[in-house]
């Protein structure tokens, strides 16, 4: 007889100890409305500064602190509204409260739209002239300088204004896509291990590979692609169109290419990509010895793409109360020391966590918060391992903006997306350390291991593919080949040859699966799930050898926040994302824990 689901409780329900402290950022609704109204009238104050800032340095200083001031307060704004309306959706004060702070953000962003173009007015000489008489602005030092360095490829006003209206136009592949992927394609039912004709979804997709039955498996996953086929031509628009777009902003804003302008954003030099794809070629031979050991294990003749995401070791229930989870954490993360530990605990104490879900609840999990508020966390919590990982993640990403914001000003109080996963992942790879070392189960190591395996092959295998498979297309259709379906189809299949190996039938539905990744629309975005996963497994593992030093230089990244280019913290942390050691080493502790997993499975085999 099926368990009766238990109902979510509503929001007023829930135990005050178990929900965020948001009356620490505001305390009460209507001194969020009083703050609203003050920001809301600063805005008039930037007009006093347009069309001035060559009449001297101090113009330029006052402008610069007015735009962090305002951005500040609109940050705690929209931080406080977000919050409230993501603990329940229902609610429609704090609806219209979220869009409220939203539509502020926009009226600011268009208010101060004119501050970087009328910089780029002043010359590379004025405004040297203006950090040297002028004490403050030097705080500006390095926005200045970004700003400097990115003259070659802005355009005139005029030109500007031009492309920015056709964004609308250049948009609409990427638009289209999702209206496709997501509203209007539809998938049949399969039949699941019972015998029940289950409608095939996104969401439940990976469930049915995650089945026992390889039957089941094999049917959702001609079921999925059978229906990608069928509308693969549309879908191959969608991806050139974006394709062509990116390749056409590149050039006429002066790049070689698009990968090139995607990459100078954040001044990430070309060959932190080029090195990536070298250093999983040279380690694909262990995505290979895992392959091998996932068939044996599965005891299958024939190992398809469908058999990658069932569990190897089954039948384990770890499970964890939010107590126990606080417990857990705490003393796996110790190698990060005191300081570190003392600051975390703060989360737990303090309320920066909401824990439970509830009704009109927003699902997942997420970090927030502003420069001037705590790092708050969202989770739905449930007594398992995924849930002991993902709020050991979400801390990394609180405990990195925490000391960010402690030990910068606000305008470096934020980091990059290429650094942002790298303390969450980190923490991540020292829980799971610390759960294999304490564990004397067998099946629970084995568990944990592959979990760990599993985790590693789909960010740093898979998601490097993801990158070769996006600089090939674009490389192609800037040299004039067009990405028809069967064209994307093959270089996407070879891709999956060249990575997987003999071990694997590489089925011919598979080589659609570009059809169906949103990430290939982000324009070079993926590569950097790979890069931030292989640094935080370096660094943990430095923190793990060498100790006190490495905590040392991990918590000097952890403080520079955007003070200095992504590559240049990561640098001072210990690794080095423009050379390939640290992707051999993150490499290096893969095999070591594949070859913890063969070991153990030798021993009860």
């Amino acid at each position: 007889m099926a368990k009766a689901q238990k109902s979510l409780p509503a929001r007023e329900d829930i135990p005050k100890e178990l929900t965020w402290k948001l009356e620490d950022i505001f305390a009460s609704d209507q001194e969020w409305e009083q703050e609203w109204t003050k920001v809301k009238e600063l805005l008039s104050k930037f007009d006093v500064f347009q069309g001035t800032l060559h009449k001297g340095s101090e113009n330029l200083y006052q402008l610069l602190q007015l735009q962090d001031q305002v951005s500040d307060r609109l940050s705690r704004l929209y931080t406080y509204a977000h919050m409230r309306y993501d603990q329940d959706t229902t609610n429609s004060f704090y609806q219209a409260m979220n869009g409220k702070a939203e539509n502020l953000i926009t009226q600011a962003s268009s208010t101060m739209s004119f501050i970087t173009p009328e910089i780029l007015k002043l010359d590379v000489s004025a405004l040297g002239q203006y950090l040297d008489e002028h004490e403050g602005l030097r705080l500006y030092k390095h926005t200045l300088d970004e700003i400097n360095r990115q003259r070659p490829h802005v355009l005139s006003e005029k030109e500007e204004a031009l492309l920015a209206e056709a964004s609308e136009v250049t948009d609409n592949p990427s638009q289209t896509f999702s209206m496709l992927n997501n509203a209007d394609l539809t998938f049949p039912t399969v039949e699941d291990e019972n015998g029940n004709q289950v409608d095939l979804t996104h969401g439940r997709y990976i469930n049915f590979l995650e089945s026992k039955d390889q039957q089941v498996r094999q049917n959702a996953f001609k079921a999925m692609y059978d229906t990608y086929g069928s509308l693969k031509n549309t879908f191959a628009s969608t991806l050139q169109g974006v394709v062509k777009k990116d390749n056409f902003y590149a050039k006429i804003r002066n790049y070689d290419s698009a990968r090139q302008a995607a990459l100078n954003k954040n001044n990430i030099p070309e060959k932190v990509y080029d090195n990536l794809i070298e250093a999983i070629h040279e380690g694909l031979p262990l995505l290979q010895r895992y392959i091998a050991l996932r068939k044996k294990v599965l005891d299958i003749q024939e190992l398809h793409m469908y058999d990658l995401y069932t569990p190897l070791v089954k039948d384990i229930d770890m499970s964890f109360s939010y107590e126990q989870a606080q417990t857990t954490i705490t003393e796996a993360l110790q190698p990060l020391g005191d300081d570190y530990l003392n600051v975390m605990k703060r989360a737990f104490s303090e309320r920066w966590i909401d824990v439970e879900e509830n009704k009109g609840k927003r699902s997942g999990a997420y970090s927030s918060g502003a420069y001037s508020t705590n790092p708050y966390i969202l989770m739905n919590w449930q007594d398992n391992l995924n849930n002991l990982f993902t709020l050991t993640h979400e801390l990394g990403h609180s405990m990195h903006s925490y000391y960010t914001h402690k030990h910068q000003p606000y305008r470096y109080g934020n980091y990059s997306i290429f650094v942002a996963e790298v303390a969450s992942t980190c923490n991540e790879a020292l829980l799971n350390n610390y759960l294999v070392e304490k564990t004397d189960d067998v099946k629970e190591k084995l568990f944990l291991l592959n979990h760990f395996l599993e985790g590693f092959r789909g960010t740093v295998f898979r998601q490097t593919m993801f990158a070769e498979f996006e600089h090939n297309i674009h490389t192609l259709a800037q040299e004039g080949e067009a990405l028809t379906a069967d064209r994307l189809t093959e270089v996407y299949y070879e891709l999956n040859k060249k990575y997987f190996g003999e071990d694997l039938v590489i089925d011919e539905e598979i080589g659609l699966e570009w059809a169906r990744i949103p990430h290939f629309y982000y324009d070079y975005y993926v590569y950097q799930y790979a890069t931030g996963y292989a640094a935080a497994q370096s660094l943990a593992a430095q923190i793990l050898e060498e100790k006190e030093p490495a905590v040392v230089r991990y918590l000097g990244y952890l403080q520079s926040g955007s003070s200095d280019y992504p590559i240049e913290v990561l640098k001072k942390a210990g690794v080095d994302m423009t050379e390939k050691a640290p992707v051999l080493n993150a490499l290096a502790v893969f095999e070591e824990k594949l070859e913890e997993m063969e070991k153990l499975l030798d021993q009860i085999n």
